[in-house]
């Protein structure tokens, strides 16, 4: 991910939400207030969430005894385009591991990191690795749909536990595979979240929705859209790496669209927005998860202040007792799916303190988990899928992410 720097994403005390665009060329109700052409929309920010009275925490009893060479690796992006969701990630884990050992004298658990650099063709080759070396008993990854479909089978044969804070594809579940599980909802409920949340919140009349050609963006953009229904003026596709948006940006400005949705990363998503701005729109720009980052803050510059996204992640920036220590190991406050993989490898570490220490034994561990984590409650299907998780808004005000609440009920 970006230079290894970890990009804070700082959640605000409760206030008065910061004025942000969306709903063009149309009269508001008394939530709005006019502003030229524009009309905008006030959604407060929210400052705590609840947390569960009896969450696991990785540090246990204290109790935990495992061979000295037992070990959990991450699998996903540490540089690329989109790296910087994966370094929240990786933190998080870091953090759990070092509290679990900290706690637990006999039972120190190694860490290994392997870097996929977020890219589907690129990923086979860590994953290889990582499933030859017998020590490592469980993985969290990986970050992105499309290295996850990549990767599933490699782990599959290998019988090798692995937990993905972040890939949301609902067809990864659908591949037959025993050993995959999502820590979050996946796109087939974010999807009509985001839906609801531009027509009932922003109360956009005509959103053009943009996807990108990735997996995730692909499965995002249908379900979306489908979800939309009427509301939805046009589409358009673009592709990794592109640059220049002219041409779509001409497509929603004829449309006259007053909301835009984007299915993507911030790679492509920052310019798409700025230039979306510099065209003269006047409308909200709305990102997933993958959009949900710093990043796209600090490569949009000041357009970026029309942004809202969605994200079936939990504001880990809330939650005082992990927003300090990530902040103390990161220097950083947590970001996007950072207590994801907190709670992911959590699963994973109180599996090896109860003598869970094969591959077998810690994947049966997992299957029949049923357990409160930090950011929800974690219990699997057969098919690695937890019971319908709530989707957070978030909205930029004044240069920063900070969360709105829960959207799509």
């Amino acid at each position: 991910m970006y230079g290894k720097k970890v990009i804070s994403a700082i959640a605000t005390t409760a206030a008065l939400g910061m004025l942000v665009a969306g709903c063009a060329n149309q009269s508001g109700p008394s939530n709005t207030e006019s502003s030229g052409s524009s009309s905008r929309v006030n959604i407060p920010s929210i400052s705590k969430v609840d947390v569960p009275a009896d969450a696991v925490l990785p540090a246990g009893d204290g109790k935990g005894t495992c061979p000295s060479t037992t070990t959990i690796a991450y699998a996903g992006a540490e540089t690329g385009p989109n790296a910087q969701l994966g370094i929240n990630i990786f933190n998080g884990i870091q953090l759990a591991i070092n509290q679990h050992n900290a706690a637990n004298p006999g039972c120190q658990v190694q860490f290994k990191k392997f870097d996929t650099e977020g890219d589907p063709n690129k990923a086979t080759g860590p994953v290889t690795q990582i499933v030859s070396e017998p020590d490592i008993i469980g993985v969290v990854g990986l970050p992105f749909s499309g290295e996850s479909k990549a990767t599933g089978n490699i782990f599959e044969q290998k019988g090798l536990v692995h937990i993905t804070p972040s890939a949301t594809n609902p067809s990864l579940t659908k591949n037959g595979w025993t050993t995959f599980f999502r820590a979050l909802g996946n796109d087939a409920v974010q999807g009509p979240a985001a839906a609801k949340f531009l027509t009932d919140k922003l109360q956009a009349k005509k959103v053009y929705l943009v996807q990108d050609d990735s997996d995730y963006g692909i499965g995002l953009g249908t379900t979306t859209s489908q979800a939309l229904g009427s509301a939805m003026v046009g589409s358009d596709k673009v592709i990794t790496g592109q640059k220049d948006f002219s041409a779509v940006i001409s497509k929603i400005m004829n449309a006259k669209a007053d909301t835009v949705y984007y299915a993507g990363y911030y790679a492509e998503a920052a310019p798409f927005d700025q230039q979306l701005v510099g065209k003269g729109f006047t409308g909200s720009f709305v990102g997933p998860d993958g959009v949900k980052d710093d990043q796209f803050i600090k490569q949009a510059g000041d357009a970026s202040s029309n942004a809202y996204f969605t994200c079936p992640c939990i504001p880990g920036e809330l939650i005082p007792s992990f927003e300090s220590e990530y902040k103390k190991l990161a220097n950083a406050e947590p970001g996007t799916y950072s207590i994801e993989g907190y709670d992911a490898v959590t699963v994973l570490l109180s599996g090896i303190d109860k003598g869970k220490q094969t591959r077998p034994d810690l994947l049966s561990w997992v299957k029949s988990y049923d357990a409160d984590g930090l950011s929800k409650h974690y219990k699997w299907d057969s098919t690695g899928e937890l019971a319908t998780p709530d989707v957070y808004g978030y909205k930029v005000e004044n240069g920063k992410i900070v969360p709105i609440g829960v959207i799509g009920k």
